[in-house]
């Protein structure tokens, strides 16, 4: 390879570096407009404005504004299942499991509540529908992998659950929805994580059999 073309090939990896990092700033800047604006529709304007840059240089990175929703549902997804994955590798636990897990999207949407109003679908209205479908389908693997915890808690350990495994698993998953829901309705005022562990401790005494 000649100097020529080793310039050229710095300034193609240059040029990809800053269109990544453009990527990042313009999904970065989504998240926080969403947190700022709660319960308000970004149109692609306004983002183009936080950015500071055109409309048109937002449509070079991204082809549509579902697309940058993807791009932070994607971010929500691999945050979440990557820590879900440790937890069941490293806990034996059936309960204290499902327990990490739940505080684990409880936090998360308290550390992120920009991303929370993507979760509960309110920053989705008027968005198409395979939005919708992907946070729906988010969810529901929430709920297999903790349905899964409990199957094998009464295989391997003899544990049985007072209901069945998929209604114990809707109604643990159910409790932390209810909460994130509030957080987004009280505008981010009321914690996902207020008074948690107390709640936790009395729902998860009826769990299993004794």
């Amino acid at each position: 390879m000649d100097k020529a073309q080793q310039k050229d090939l710095q300034k193609e990896t240059v040029s990809r570096k800053d269109r990544l990092s453009r990527k990042d700033q313009i999904l970065q800047a989504l998240a926080h407009m969403l947190e700022s604006n709660p319960g308000e529709r970004i149109t692609t304007a306004r983002l183009a404005q936080e950015v500071g840059v055109s409309e048109a240089a937002l449509y070079r990175h991204f082809p549509s504004k579902a697309k940058m929703f993807e791009g932070l549902i994607g971010f929500i997804e691999d945050s979440l299942f990557s820590r879900v994955s440790r937890i069941i590798n490293e806990e034996e636990h059936a309960l204290v499991a499902c327990q990490r897990i739940l505080t684990l999207l409880l936090i998360f949407c308290e550390k992120n509540p920009g991303l929370t109003r993507i979760l509960t679908g309110d920053a989705l209205n008027g968005e198409t529908d395979r939005l919708r479908t992907r946070i729906v389908q988010l969810f529901e693997r929430l709920e297999t992998q903790i349905r899964q915890i409990l199957r094998d808690a009464e295989i391997k350990d003899g544990l049985r659950t007072q209901m069945t495994h998929t209604a114990t698993a809707n109604m643990l998953l159910a409790l932390a929805e209810g909460r994130i829901n509030q957080f987004v309705r009280s505008r981010f005022r009321r914690k996902p994580s207020e008074n948690w562990d107390d709640q936790w401790k009395a729902i998860s005494q009826g769990v299993f059999r004794n």
